[in-house]
């Protein structure tokens, strides 16, 4: 078991909060906490002391984690046990987090909605307003997507930099202040 300062473990129970209201569940995204900010990769029983939680739902946790592939196992010398570490890149993490939600959430709703239009376009006059709404949706996410998908091919570095250019962005553009 670690010892949790209070700012490790104020760090943990917010990223337990924040997880639930992004959808993932608030012991797998303790453990990642816990994992992220650990000086030294822990084993499953340690984090399951740490977090006083079931070393089964410390298990299924980290079977999610390494399945979002944010989470590794690591070998540390003399030990038996595999042990765990989580990515340290914070701009890594966040496009691999943002690429599973895609793949996972952005991409099926594309295939529907790509059938629902065209479902609703063979339903002639009676189903041109929801034809009409749906193709707006389409066109929504297929630019999301699009964009997401250039902005991919981009080298980080140059992620990090268009993200901090800010308002700079903006006045380029040529958007006035909101």
């Amino acid at each position: 078991m670690i010892e949790l300062t209070p700012a490790m473990q104020g760090f943990v129970l917010h990223w337990g909060e924040m997880g639930s209201k992004w959808g993932v569940n608030r012991t797998v995204a303790q453990i990642h906490a816990l994992l992220f900010i650990a000086p030294e990769p822990l084993d499953a029983e340690e984090i399951a002391e740490t977090l006083s939680i079931a070393r089964s739902n410390v298990s299924n946790s980290l079977h999610e984690l390494q399945g979002w592939g944010i989470v590794r196992v690591v070998h540390v010398l003399g030990e038996r046990r595999d042990h765990f570490e989580s990515m340290t890149d914070v701009w890594e993490m966040f496009q691999i987090v943002l690429d599973e939600r895609k793949k996972r959430e952005c991409d099926p709703t594309l295939i529907v909605l790509r059938d629902l239009v065209e479902q609703a376009r063979k339903g002639g006059a009676k189903e041109a307003h929801t034809q009409k709404r749906l193709n707006e949706m389409l066109e929504f996410f297929e630019s999301v997507s699009n964009w997401y998908t250039q902005l991919r091919r981009m080298p980080t570095w140059s992620v990090i930099k268009f993200v901090k250019m800010g308002d700079k962005v903006r006045k380029l553009l040529g958007v006035g202040k909101a």
